[in-house]
């Protein structure tokens, strides 16, 4: 009898196991998006956002779909005459895509997404993007990139407004902002010669809390070489001293700047080349024949070897 009272408790204690709180199954129910962002470019809104990794279980989301609306929204849900887009995520679970903006010309429209798990189960809406959708702005036409002495003016055509420039240097992936202005022209001073840049334009208009772009325009592509002299030089004076004439002038600012041509004359004859010299505005002058009447003039020279015009000349008898 004891034998079989034994037996009977090692059958239920290996039956049963260890009994501790029940274990409800996963709901599954993705995060809320929460980096939806769109845009008017032209006639079309662009949105894109990011599909959520994990669910409100901190759980890996696994067989989720989306629904993505836009509409007018009033209140806390979208009005009648909403419509749902679709758009499928890349391997990076990243959506961009694009619907046509005529409809909503003069109205504030609104974008939202829904992800829902395998239940149907869903975390709600996301983030709102909205936005004022105008008749769709001009593309930039005729975008030119012209070398001047300054670095790059870029050109384009389009009527008044506010236009971004964006730049790609021949080493650049992408094109880089750099900056917005008010006129249909810029001048890139931050530049190099003999590399090549290209340059797309784009027009902006405040649209409600929003900013409406056009199309990218096509590209304007150059590739800066120096043919511009320096600055010719300024204030030359001479003086005589015991047995040489010293020139002496205000410095060039030009960051190229390789140094200075020095000019003479004897006794109103034609101007002739005596000396190169580098960078310091002065000059001594020993080579001279006694009394004799001297006239000089200097110029700039760049590193690429452009010469700016002669100075004024200055009048000077030999001691």
């Amino acid at each position: 009898m004891r034998l079989l009272c034994v037996a009977a408790a090692a059958v239920l204690l290996s039956g049963c196991g260890y009994i501790g709180e029940p274990q409800y199954p996963l709901l599954n129910i993705p995060v809320p998006v929460k980096d939806l962002a769109a845009v008017q470019r032209g006639a079309a809104i662009v949105y894109q956002f990011t599909m959520p990794e994990l669910t409100t279980e901190g759980t890996l989301v696994r067989n989720s779909e989306v629904e993505i609306r836009a509409g007018e929204w009033s209140g806390s849900s979208f009005n009648e005459g909403s419509i749902r887009v679709e758009a499928t995520p890349d391997a990076k679970g990243h959506v961009r895509a694009e619907i046509p903006a005529t409809q909503w010309i003069g109205k504030d429209l609104t974008l939202a997404v829904k992800v829902s798990g395998p239940s149907g189960r869903d975390g709600g809406w996301s983030n709102r993007a909205t936005l004022t959708v105008i008749p769709p702005l001009p593309k930039p036409a005729s975008v030119q990139a012209v070398a001047v002495a300054e670095g790059v003016r870029v050109s384009w055509q389009g009527p008044a407004g506010q236009y971004r420039i964006l730049r790609r240097g021949e080493a650049d992936k992408e094109y880089a902002l750099l900056g917005t202005v008010d006129a249909a022209q810029w001048v890139d001073t931050k530049t190099e010669y003999g590399k090549q840049y290209a340059y797309i334009v784009q027009a902006v208009q405040k649209a409600g809390a929003a900013v409406a772009e056009s199309d990218l325009s096509d590209p304007g592509q150059v590739t800066p070489v120096d043919t511009f002299a320096p600055a010719t030089p300024s204030g030359l004076n001479a003086i005589a001293a015991a047995s040489n004439i010293e020139l002496v002038w205000e410095r060039n600012t030009e960051p190229d700047l390789a140094g200075y041509r020095i000019y003479r004359s004897l006794a109103g004859g034609a101007f002739e080349k005596v000396a190169d010299i580098p960078e310091a505005p002065s000059y001594s002058d020993n080579k001279l024949e006694s009394s004799k009447l001297y006239r000089y003039a200097i110029s700039a020279v760049d590193r690429s070897g452009n010469e700016s015009k002669q100075s004024e000349p200055v009048e000077i008898s030999a001691p």
